[in-house]
């Protein structure tokens, strides 16, 4: 009397193998998705971020030393598709206007640095560095991220705006 089902055991060959083939398929698709879509590198204080963390303390130091001789403001009411410029003014804490800074301005999209657009050799007028008129190849939020060097200080600047809107947010 015996009624053991036999064939349930045959299953578990079957039900294992489809298992890893679905296992190893699933790791395939994963890397053929990240190959397609690769993760862009930061570019927050405008370096690599392996190098920005590594010199993280010093980047801080060097911020503190220029915000304790230097102030900067961000005059660009908005950025726009079509003909943004890029406006700051660096005065001393005297309130005296600085005409020998380094200003360097990088606009780039948060979700990639194909569109990144480098602006250097600003105008300069009474303490006031203007970059432009460019046009954004695509309209959205952009990072606007300035490097300022006066003498042997320098500090990191960075803003999020938006065509859309007239908000910028310093970050």
């Amino acid at each position: 009397m015996n009624n053991i089902d036999k064939s349930s055991g045959k299953k578990w060959p079957w039900i294992i193998g489809l298992s890893t083939l679905a296992v190893v398929g699933f790791s395939v698709a994963t890397v053929k998705v990240a190959i397609n879509n690769p993760v862009e590198m930061s570019e927050y204080g405008m370096q690599s971020y392996h190098t920005y963390d590594d010199n993280a303390n010093e980047i801080i130091n060097a911020q503190i030393a220029f915000d304790k001789k230097y102030t900067i403001a961000f005059l660009t009411p908005q950025i726009v598709e079509k003909g943004t410029v890029i406006v700051y003014k660096i005065t001393d804490k005297s309130n005296n206007s600085v005409n020998g800074a380094k200003v360097d301005v990088v606009l780039t999209r948060p979700d990639t640095t194909k569109l990144d657009l480098n602006l250097t050799a600003p105008t300069v007028n009474n303490g006031i560095y203007t970059f432009g008129p460019v046009d954004l190849p695509k309209a959205g939020r952009w990072d606007i991220m300035a490097k300022v060097s006066i003498g042997d200080t320098q500090r990191y600047y960075n803003f999020k705006a938006d065509t859309r809107k007239s908000e910028t947010v310093e970050f």
